[in-house]
């Protein structure tokens, strides 16, 4: 069988599921979910979508970045923070204060 395949089944299964519930139920597997994503992927998921047009300057910033990779590596997010002078626990433990 097909790794792939019955990932795609998984998912599939739990939406199924997912739109059979009550909704005060739905509430709880919501909250489940959120706590069973990453961080990354918890922000990621609440993040506002960013429905702005795009800008002329802004597509030509971006035509210039995809050239300036073709021929030049990326510096590794980990030298980045190490350059702020932070740590990656630093990075991944924070919190956004309230």
């Amino acid at each position: 069988m097909n790794p792939a395949n019955t990932q795609q089944q998984k998912q599939q299964h739990a939406i199924g599921m997912i739109e059979r519930l009550a909704p005060e139920k739905l509430s709880a597997v919501v909250n489940l979910l959120e706590v069973l994503l990453d961080p990354l992927d918890r922000a990621l998921a609440n993040a506002e979508i960013d429905d702005e047009p795009v800008s002329t300057e802004e597509l030509q910033d971006i035509e210039a970045s995809r050239e300036w990779f073709k021929h030049n590596k990326g510096v590794p997010f980990e030298q980045v923070v190490a350059e702020l002078g932070l740590t990656m626990e630093e990075v991944t433990s924070y919190k956004e204060p309230f």
